[in-house]
């Protein structure tokens, strides 16, 4: 019987996750893909496509420009979390004011 070799263990030490590091460089991934978006909004449209195609790529013009759109946003709202992580210490919940003064206090049977 072969005498067994003892087990050598690595550890790989994990890199700690910094929350504002996170979201400092997926701001910068989602301006590099802005500009993409921008580009490419802005090529112009094949004089030669006609009908069908020319309607696709319209379309398609369009939904980037939505998209970029919801980008826009999306980069908004996570410049806005990362300013009150630095400014704060965390990020603050929304809150929501959809319900009214009055329904607050209303008695609920």
């Amino acid at each position: 019987m072969q005498a067994r070799r003892p087990r050598i263990r690595t550890t790989v030490k994990k890199k700690k996750f910094n929350t504002a590091v996170e979201m400092q460089s997926f701001l910068e991934s989602m301006e590099g893909a802005i500009r993409n978006m921008v580009a490419e909004i802005k090529k112009p449209v094949d004089p030669d496509l006609t009908g069908s195609s020319r309607k696709a790529e319209l379309q398609a013009i369009k939904q980037t420009a939505a998209d970029c759109k919801d980008m826009f946003r999306m980069r908004m709202e996570t410049e806005k979390m990362l300013r009150e992580l630095q400014e704060n210490g965390g990020v603050e919940e929304e809150r929501d004011f959809s319900a009214g003064f009055a329904e607050k206090y209303v008695d609920k049977t």
